[in-house]
């Protein structure tokens, strides 16, 4: 899969660590990706599809916790967490909201397999052992499956993590970890004073 990283990426992760301030950082996170996915919906469907992905997405963080404790470096724990709500997506025949094509679903999950399996995570049961809270249904469109169509999705990266930073260069597994990262500079994190800061 192809992703975005940079330090705010980072930061996240911090945050998402950290006692007290990770549950903050998780709220802003999900309601962050919410609303990047639900602009991705098809006309008229955002609505529907929020308070599903709300809670799937507050589910998904636990396995990024997860996956960073298990030793996978950064953009492998995030793109663990992207994958299964790939599968969710299409599961729901939510194929224009999709990030990869349908045909490297397997691709994806072959990559993480021994993770997924430790954790009963499967294409059919994206959360698996993390479903950790009642997800709400949502109206699927599995008509969509027949002849899907992937508008936002990047084919050709199933093979590895490949992350674009700030500079435009792509790199293969992803970048050094920068020293001195400031968690103020997670998505939603700029209000934290300097003693929660150090948490």
């Amino acid at each position: 899969m192809k992703l975005r990283q940079n330090v705010r990426h980072f930061a996240a992760k911090q945050a998402l660590t950290m006692p007290v301030v990770g549950d903050i950082a998780t709220r802003k996170l999900v309601d962050l990706h919410v609303n990047i996915f639900a602009k991705k919906a098809e006309e008229g469907r955002r609505e529907e599809r929020e308070p599903h992905m709300e809670a799937f997405f507050g589910c998904t963080f636990d396995t990024y916790v997860a996956a960073l404790d298990a030793g996978f470096p950064e953009a492998e724990a995030r793109e663990i967490t992207h994958v299964q709500a790939n599968f969710d997506f299409y599961n729901h025949g939510w194929t224009e909201m999709m990030e990869f094509p349908a045909d490297e679903l397997e691709a994806h999950f072959e990559r993480y397999e021994e993770f997924f399996r430790q954790h009963d995570i499967t294409i059919a049961d994206p959360l698996g052992e993390f479903r950790a809270r009642e997800i709400p249904e949502a109206p699927s469109t599995p008509e969509k499956l027949d002849d899907p169509e992937h508008p936002h999705a990047q084919g050709g990266f199933a093979d590895d993590v490949y992350v674009e930073g700030d500079d435009g260069e792509l790199r293969v597994g992803g970048q050094e970890e920068p020293e001195d990262v400031d968690v103020r500079a997670a998505p939603g994190m700029q209000d934290l004073d300097d003693e929660d800061a150090r948490t």
